[in-house]
């Protein structure tokens, strides 16, 4: 049986004691699902915790109810939407110093989306080039922003 990410999402949302709403989105890049509830911050969680591991359950449910069930992203709240354009912003303000003071920028260490995120939001930007570094005593990796080297450099 396919699985049915919006009903699963209500489902765990119930069983937690959550009272919410559920909006599915089809994106470019996958399905969202949005939850509307008044208790946005507890699901969202200190630093978007609780939302990160709200995610990884609802996706680990839908593996197990059908292998080939595609990866959701949950959302609280617009958190997402606004954590996403906070960190594009200032990974062009670092970007903006490498080209300014042609220094190596490291941001602190992150998840891998959030890496992602940093290395869309710069991988056009001919001045620049980013690369992941991983960060000692830390499963993390942190985001190296250099100016970006030409062939005759290399």
């Amino acid at each position: 049986m396919p699985a049915n990410p919006k009903a699963t999402l209500e489902r765990l949302l119930t069983l937690l004691g959550f009272e919410a709403t559920v909006e599915e989105r089809q994106l470019p890049e996958g399905l969202m699902l949005e939850v509307h509830t008044p208790d946005a911050g507890r699901l969202i969680g200190r630093q978007g915790q609780v939302l990160s591991d709200l995610q990884y359950l609802t996706n680990r449910l839908l593996y197990q109810q059908d292998p080939q069930a595609p990866k959701v992203t949950v959302d609280v709240g617009g958190y997402r939407a606004q954590a996403r354009e906070a960190l594009v912003r200032k990974a062009r303000e670092a970007a903006e110093k490498v080209r300014r003071w042609g220094d190596i920028v490291e941001l602190e260490p992150m998840n891998a989306y959030e890496r992602w995120v940093v290395h869309q939001a710069l991988k056009d930007d001919p001045s620049v080039e980013t690369s992941s570094v991983e960060v000692e005593g830390s499963d993390l990796k942190a985001v190296l922003i250099r100016p970006r080297r030409t062939p005759a450099q290399a």
